[in-house]
């Protein structure tokens, strides 16, 4: 007696699951992270801005 193998999905199937779940996992961290505040936001590029780093192993403190 043989047992029937399970036929595995094909690939636009896989793929879509695999975009919904990045969606899913984007929408979730949208939704419970907080709001940006754009005024105390730190610049994007700082270079020769007199801002120092701060919070990271490389800033020493």
């Amino acid at each position: 007696m043989t047992v029937p193998v399970p036929a595995r999905p094909s690939r636009p199937v896989v793929a879509l699951l695999a975009i919904g779940l990045l969606l899913a996992i984007l929408a979730l961290d949208t939704l419970r992270s907080p709001a940006v505040d754009l005024f105390d936001a730190p610049p994007p590029i700082a270079f020769g801005s007199g801002v120092a780093p701060g919070g990271a192993h490389c800033s020493g403190g």
